[in-house]
């Protein structure tokens, strides 16, 4: 009887891929970013999509773009993440990208509503979103009086009085000098404290001529 000869053994060549953790810091995470690491992208937004939305909703207030504009952000965010000189920064960076989204859509709105005066019927009307009883008509007063403030002027608005950024943050953010965004801030307040002093929901919250710092 002849054995029949083994098969010989073929050693395993594949190995497991190991997917490490993202360290905490941001200079981390923008190398991982930049290296095409999947899993970096995951570790951006679930770091900072809570800063953006913030950011978005202090500019434009409840509205119904919200989500899309968040994931609009991320998505310019990676498409130009190589262009990130200083990863410390990455927050910053972030809020400038959400700041210009921003801006754009309240231009956007404006002109609708050029094309809305003209032809009223052609352009159907968008559903607000409802905010909580306690809030909902100082909100939507405060969002209705910011809303006729030139596009500049409103972002600069939000980020500082509603956000509470620090002037410099404000001015990094629309991408500006210090001097001009407290020449827009000074503007703003005038003639959003001008307005608001004409509506009963916000009267007793401005005070007519209040300084901006």
């Amino acid at each position: 009887m002849v054995n029949s000869p083994r098969s010989p053994r073929i050693a395993s060549t594949s190995t497991q891929v190991v997917e490490l953790p993202i360290p905490d810091s941001d200079v981390a995470l923008v190398a991982a970013l930049q290296a095409g690491r999947a899993e970096a992208r995951r570790a951006l937004f679930d770091r900072y999509s809570r800063d953006v939305e913030r950011v978005l909703f202090r500019v434009l207030g409840p509205d119904t773009e919200l989500a899309d504009l968040l994931q609009d952000v991320f998505v310019v965010a990676l498409g130009s993440i190589g262009q990130v000189r200083d990863p410390r920064a990455l927050r910053g960076w972030l809020t400038g990208i959400a700041v210009r989204k921003a801006r754009k859509c309240i231009v956007k709105r404006q002109r609708w509503r050029i094309i809305q005066f003209f032809a009223p019927g052609d352009v159907p009307e968008q559903e607000a979103i409802v905010a909580p009883l306690e809030v909902s008509e100082a909100l939507r007063i405060t969002y209705e009086v910011m809303s006729k403030l030139p596009a500049d002027e409103r972002v600069a608005f939000a980020l500082r009085h509603i956000d509470g950024m620090e002037l410099t943050a404000v001015a990094s953010a629309c991408n500006v000098s210090l001097a001009t965004i407290k020449r827009r801030l000074a503007r703003a307040q005038r003639t959003f404290t001008a307005l608001a002093c004409e509506q009963p929901a916000l009267a007793d919250w401005v005070t007519p001529g209040e300084a901006t710092s």
